[in-house]
């Protein structure tokens, strides 16, 4: 379970393989526990020993990291903290942002984290069991709801990103020199970052001839551009070559652009 977790990162899931299929799937209500799991700082006898408290509507959980072959134990951990999902203030569906992959967290939220689980699990054994599991929930409260935020910022950013891809590849479809690097000089980001906005598989030049054939389907649908010459709309596209543009359209539409053309026009 430790190699799941990265350094700096936070990981969200559903309690229990049936659970964690289901809100995955969002086949069936929201599971009854969630679990947090968080790499840190913990004090060192812990670490090597691990520990795990336990309360009516959570757990804290901690699992030992062995040290690298040759090194003298640290004192990094994993922390797993399972609260029930009922007891939450934020509801499950405005979770799954979080579930089940790595969320960078920020330093300062993972220094307070690991600073009260280090408090909790050295005082644990002298402080009310009903108070200590109200602390513990609104520590998992406060990781999640900050965790959400700076996620779907995050998204935002990159959706916004995208679009500015996009928009630029669509402003210029009818350049032949159109390319990802190209677009990456645009919005000022490396071709390894104009990748990443993307994770449909689809890459950055399949994406530009399928927005090619998008435009050359509009332009030969269009009744008021069917004097112009199949030619006119390859270059239009973006196309070196009529023929070039007739394969391509062929192999992705399943019709030549001329038979595509006299069946858009009669209907």
């Amino acid at each position: 379970m430790d190699e799941e977790v990265g350094s700096g990162q936070l990981i969200v899931r559903a309690s229990g393989a049936a659970a964690a299929r289901a809100a995955m799937m969002g086949t069936a209500p929201a599971p009854e526990h969630i679990q947090l799991l968080i790499r840190c700082q913990v004090p060192r006898a812990v670490a090597a020993a691990g520990a795990k408290l336990t309360f009516a509507d959570c757990t804290l959980h901690l699992l030992p990291i062995g040290p690298p072959d040759g090194e003298a134990p640290g004192n990094r951990g994993v922390v797993m903290l399972t609260v029930s999902t009922a007891k939450l203030s934020i509801g499950f569906s405005e979770l799954r942002p979080l579930m089940f992959q790595p969320v960078e967290t920020d330093t300062a939220l993972r220094s307070l984290f690991a600073s009260a689980v280090a408090h909790v699990l050295a005082a644990g054994e002298v402080l009310d069991a009903h108070g200590l599991a109200h602390h513990l929930l609104g520590l998992a409260e406060l990781v999640l709801r900050t965790a959400l935020r700076v996620e779907l910022d995050r998204v935002d950013a990159l959706a916004a990103r995208r679009r500015e891809a996009v928009e630029y590849m669509r402003a210029h479809l009818g350049e032949q020199s159109l390319s990802a690097d190209k677009v990456a000089d645009a919005l000022f980001i490396s071709r390894r970052r104009l990748y990443q906005l993307f994770d449909d598989g689809q890459g950055i030049s399949e994406r530009i001839k399928g927005l090619r054939i998008d435009r050359a389907k509009a332009l030969l649908s269009d009744p008021a551009k069917a004097s112009r010459g199949i030619a006119e709309v390859a270059k239009d596209c973006g196309f070196a070559t009529a023929a070039h543009f007739s394969r391509t359209f062929s192999k992705l539409v399943g019709q030549t652009p001329t038979e595509f053309r006299e069946r858009a026009l009669a209907r």
